[in-house]
């Protein structure tokens, strides 16, 4: 496929879409808040855009659009559906990337453009023609449906197919950006994991044994003195038993 791109295209990863119902100029703005950015970067503004709300400035085709204090008093719109379509193709290049032995991760959008590709004529109905209706006046107002494209390219910033002007766009940007370096991994995790040994199962562990075993019986000594009287007590009920005896003879 031939691409807008005029340097060396070797060292580029590129990937595109044609035919989009969607707003070129809408698109170009999109491209401009993504290009000479790393690909992690880029997906976080878009995404941004998509759920969060964020405005995207807009440096051309901006007449009579409103300032955004997000932006810092610029100008700029919410293009969702633009943001959509550009993070698709980033998405694909990534993928590209990762096909050819590449890790996107650490690489950079070089190449952002959005270009209208054909329109296909449009006329209102007669009724709308005779009454204006959204077109704003009676007279016959043609309203054409526009397509678009979008090419994104990544690429390694460091390559030397790229041109000059290109390298200090990426050195401006990344320096207000996190730089994009790839882990290296230090002493300790470079040094081999120890075996891990397998810990034995625990047991649950036993009862007590106090709660199994029976109390001991307290013995209770009693005093020679209370031995005494409790023979006494049983010679007396012993007695009283043999009258009631004699009594009941008597008296049958």
């Amino acid at each position: 496929m031939n691409y807008s791109y005029n340097l060396d295209k070797k060292s580029i990863i590129f990937a595109s879409a044609r035919d989009l119902n969607v707003s070129f100029k809408d698109l170009c703005a999109v491209c401009d808040s993504v290009r000479y950015r790393s690909v992690p970067s880029a997906m976080k503004i878009l995404d941004s855009v998509i759920n969060d709300g964020r405005p995207i400035e807009y440096r051309r085709h901006n007449k009579y659009m409103g300032s955004r204090h997000e932006l810092g008093g610029k100008k700029g719109r919410y293009p969702r559906k633009c943001a959509t379509m550009v993070r698709k193709v980033l998405v694909n290049v990534s993928a590209n990337a990762k096909n050819k032995g590449e890790d996107p991760e650490y690489m950079y959008v070089v190449h952002a453009a959005a270009n209208k590709t054909y329109e296909v004529p449009r006329a209102p109905p007669k009724g709308v023609r005779a009454t204006g209706g959204n077109y704003g006046y009676g007279s016959v107002r043609r309203s054409n449906l526009e397509f678009a494209r979008i090419e994104i390219g990544i690429s390694d910033k460091e390559k030397k197919e790229l041109g000059s002007v290109m390298k200090r766009a990426l050195k401006a940007v990344s320096k207000t950006e996190k730089p994009v370096v790839a882990a290296v991994p230090t002493k300790k995790q470079a040094a081999k994991p120890k075996p891990q040994t397998a810990t034995p199962a625990t047991k649950p562990l036993p009862a007590p044994e106090q709660a199994k075993k029976p109390l001991p019986k307290t013995e209770t000594t009693t005093k020679p003195e209370a031995k005494e009287t409790q023979k006494q007590e049983n010679k007396t009920e012993k007695k009283n038993t043999a009258t009631t005896k004699e009594n009941e003879t008597n008296t049958v």
